[in-house]
């Protein structure tokens, strides 16, 4: 049972639920209430229906549970989504931008983008489904303008050249990027910090300022998480 629901500190549209046990746990406002997205909690305060939001299944939360210090997503604003899979996580960042904001998701697997359109974008106006490859931003050019946000979690060797070449044709001026770098998807020889360095270098040659690097462990093994604003 829920006993109290706080705004984060910090992040905008991001809250602690706080149960009877004392334990406490990330969530966000439903923005469809009554409905869930991926089996998660829906919990209610003072007449308002918040989504317990899972750090074992999504690594932006897992990256706010570790230490993350700026979310740049805000309400409002306009977020890339590269590798949107089923939407566990964009649907939390749809909550978050609100019915102002919108968030554009890229997945490449058919069967993903089904159980996304079918589960979730179907009841969120401010969800598109764009069925592309994300190595191929200018094939979603005509679908996809300028934003604030890019945020990147693909299982792809060169993770964060796909996200500097997304950021190239749709990040304003001064945005944010987010980047999920999936060592193992990269270079299974290589130890993951050697990989961190490695994409943290290929983002620098880009053009980015690195803010912070989390790692997010243990809810993912050999992941981290890359916060960075273009120059």
């Amino acid at each position: 049972m829920v006993v109290a629901v706080e705004p984060h500190s910090v992040f905008k549209e991001v809250y602690w639920a706080k149960f009877e046990d004392g334990s406490r746990k990330l969530a966000t406002r439903n923005l469809v209430a009554g409905r869930a997205v991926y089996g998660e909690f829906l919990v209610k305060h003072e007449a308002i229906e918040y989504r317990v939001w899972d750090a074992y299944r999504s690594k932006l939360a897992a990256a706010i549970m570790n230490g993350l210090e700026t979310v740049p997503i805000q309400p409002d604003h306009s977020v890339l989504y590269l590798g949107a899979a089923s939407g566990t996580t964009a649907s939390h960042v749809s909550d978050i931008v609100g019915e102002k904001g919108h968030v554009y998701c890229i997945e490449f697997a058919a069967r993903s983008i089904r159980e996304l359109v079918d589960n979730v974008c179907a009841y969120r106006a401010n969800m598109s489904p764009i069925l592309a490859d994300a190595r191929l931003p200018e094939s979603y050019a005509s679908l996809v303008g300028k934003l604030e946000h890019i945020y990147c979690d693909i299982a792809q060797p060169e993770q964060a050249k796909v996200l500097a070449d997304n950021a190239d044709m749709f990040l304003i001026p001064e945005g944010w990027v987010m980047l999920a770098v999936k060592a193992q998807s990269i270079d299974v020889t290589k130890e993951p910090s050697e990989i961190y360095r490695q994409e943290i270098s290929v983002l620098k040659a880009r053009g980015f300022r690195i803010r912070q690097v989390v790692n997010l462990e243990p809810y993912d093994k050999a992941h981290a998480m890359i916060l960075a604003r273009k120059t």
